[in-house]
């Protein structure tokens, strides 16, 4: 594992020009936009976008491309953004130029020394494992078990985050952190710094938005680590480097260390304060301070969860009664990262075990409905479906997934979760049709549409290298009935680590 600032400027371009860094979230092996990347990077070369536009991206509404996952199986949602193509390499071009590498490099460095210690500085891996994997293996290592080391010299512990940091982060606020208010303020019309360069490009894709970042993509992620760390500096010089706490930061969740309620509450509002200057506010619903610092670092659901870990195998030795104690999990636990890791665990051990045939549906039903209550499951929980579909007769196969298809369209706002219901029904094994209005759906079924508002480009040859079709490989269409865990490996990773 090695910290992504400490890249050469030509590896972290590298690096953010793969497919999985564009969209840092599972999709099906035939699905990539790697392709469109790689040709947009050839026709656009070290250049700026400007150079190709016949007007301004800014005008135009859908310039990227949003889609949704839905967070509850209700209302909350999660926006999801495709950056525009073009902008993004343009973007990686800007940042990953020698001279403005070394410019971010070592504002990393400046924030090294700050009170508030960083627990989510990028990092890419050195082996075959994926670099979000190794992500999320720093959180747990840097984050969850220094809180309970801090058990030794504090007595209490807070926790907090941010209200929809990507959505509210105010865009002139990138300059700020790498040049500084002053600088930034004196030449905001200055079109070769850095952050205004950046602060454009997001712009530009935004219909002339000033707040706001996309979420989806390991360079907007950077970004928001950029503006953080420049928080981080300003609650450092507010509390002067005091010895009587600790602060730890992963992304945008806090944890506040100290030994009175007094002491933390100050803390909090420092927090507050110096958020607030960026465009970002606390959640006052996630707040929660604990006089145990051991119990108050681990999630009550992740402790319920190590209690369920064999799912009861004991006394619960079918299928079925095994699912129902995740249902029941699910339903006090709804879309949690303990649930995540149990329903990942069940796939895994159910893909190598015999199925009971004499109430699959039973068992597709209970299945389902923790999909339907916890839309965060689905890919696992698409998994196990297919495993327990596959089972069933061929004239029964049609008529089961047409019913799990029908209950979780009913879960509003979730084009995400679409492109698993194509996934699971795709395999020429079953010969089914999925219909969807989610537009990469539609592309996977072969139809003529951009995923992009490309009227603002005037080169041909761009706008042939932005083509959608670019995203699907037909190649590797022809997927197996069964989904297999590693389908869904990153899935897995990020549940087994919670």
């Amino acid at each position: 594992m090695k910290k992504f600032i400490d890249l050469a400027s030509v590896e972290a371009s590298s690096h953010f020009l793969k497919g999985a860094s564009y969209f840092n979230s599972d999709l099906p092996s035939y699905i990539s936009f790697e392709p469109i990347l790689a040709e947009v990077s050839v026709v656009l070369g070290s250049s700026n976008y400007a150079t190709f536009r016949s007007a301004k991206p800014a005008n135009f509404s859908g310039v990227n491309y949003n889609f949704l996952s839905n967070k509850d199986g209700k209302f909350a949602w999660r926006p999801l953004e495709l950056i525009h193509p073009v902008i993004y390499v343009s973007l990686v071009n800007a940042i990953c130029s020698k001279d403005n590498w070394s410019l971010i490099k070592s504002r990393f460095s400046d924030y090294k020394s700050n009170v508030v210690e960083c627990c989510s500085d990028p990092v890419i891996s050195l082996d075959e494992e994926k670099d979000v994997a190794k992500q999320i293996t720093s959180w747990w290592q840097n984050f969850e078990q220094r809180s309970l080391c801090y058990s030794l010299e504090f007595s209490h512990i807070l926790h907090t985050d941010v209200t929809d940091c990507y959505g509210s982060l105010y865009t002139h606020s990138i300059s700020w952190a790498l040049h500084g208010l002053e600088k930034s303020k004196k030449n905001k019309g200055d079109k070769t710094l850095l952050g205004n360069i950046i602060d454009s490009h997001i712009q530009e894709s935004r219909y002339g938005q000033t707040n706001g970042i996309s979420q989806g993509s390991v360079l907007m992620d950077f970004v928001a680590e950029i503006v953080l760390g420049y928080v981080d500096e300003q609650i450092s010089i507010s509390l002067n480097d005091k010895k009587d706490f600790k602060i730890l930061r992963y992304r945008d969740d806090y944890r506040i260390f100290a030994n009175s309620d007094e002491r933390v509450e100050e803390i909090l509002k420092t927090i507050s304060q110096k958020l607030w200057m960026v465009g970002m506010r606390l959640a006052v619903s996630k707040t929660v301070l604990s006089r145990n610092v051991v119990e108050g670092s681990i999630k009550p659901e992740k402790l319920a969860g190590i209690d369920l870990q064999d799912l009861g195998v004991a006394n619960a030795q079918t299928i079925q009664k095994q699912l129902l104690r995740l249902h029941s999990f699910g339903q006090r636990f709804p879309n949690s990262g303990a649930l995540r890791r149990l329903v990942s665990e069940f796939h895994t051990k159910i893909s190598k075990e015999p199925i009971t045939l004499n109430d699959l549906e039973v068992q597709i039903a209970i299945a389902t409905d923790i999909g339907f209550v916890s839309p965060s499951t689905f890919p696992a929980i698409a998994g196990i479906l297919s495993h327990l579909i596959s089972k069933a007769s061929s004239a029964d196969k049609d008529r089961l997934w047409n019913k799990v298809c029908q209950k979780m369209r009913r879960v509003p706002y979730n084009g995400y979760l679409e492109i698993w219901l194509q996934r699971v029904t795709k395999p020429k094994t079953l010969g089914m049709q999925f219909t969807s209005d989610e537009y990469i759906c539609r592309i996977v079924n072969g139809e003529p549409i951009d995923l992009w508002e490309n009227r603002w480009i005037k080169s041909p040859e761009l706008k042939e290298a932005l083509h959608s079709s670019r995203i699907f490989d037909e190649a590797k269409s022809d997927v197996g009935e069964v989904i297999q865990p590693e389908e869904v490996e990153l899935y897995t990773r990020k549940a087994l680590q919670y």
